[in-house]
């Protein structure tokens, strides 16, 4: 590993959310003024996610009082203290602008019913068995 690669290792957060396009998302973001710092929430819907590894960042959408406001974040940036995942939505599509031409009904998305785990292969049930195992092995031993 180079020296760079050592360098962003150390720089990227141990606990970070799997984000996809369509995804409600809490975003809790530090905001300094002046000499005072505070956390912001901006609770909208993931629209693109770019990049990969230290340069991966999102764009968070939501309609305030008739106006769209859009915003981009920086996965790993300090500025972040933490992501919410509040629904996993389900879309075809990677990059959500045609959001922006709709409006209330219309600009809903479905709920995806599978997790992003089970998705990519790790299934959480396959998880459950081995913990029962575990107890069976207990309650046999006593």
């Amino acid at each position: 590993m180079n020296v760079i690669q050592q360098l962003e290792k150390e720089q990227q957060k141990a606990k970070v959310p799997a984000l996809r396009a369509g995804d409600t998302v809490r975003v809790h973001a530090k905001v300094v003024e002046g000499t005072r710092e505070r956390i912001q929430m901006l609770e909208g819907t993931v629209i693109r996610v770019t990049g990969g590894g230290l340069r991966q960042n999102f764009t968070v959408r939501r309609v305030t009082h008739g106006v769209g406001v859009e915003r981009t974040f920086m996965i790993h940036s300090p500025r972040i203290d933490k992501i919410d995942v509040l629904r996993h939505g389900d879309v075809r599509q990677g990059r959500l602008y045609y959001l922006r031409g709709k409006v209330g009904r219309e600009a809903r998305i479905r709920e995806r019913r599978r997790l992003v785990a089970e998705v990519e292969g790790e299934s959480a049930a396959a998880e459950e068995p081995e913990e029962a195992t575990d107890e069976a092995a207990a309650s046999d031993e006593s």
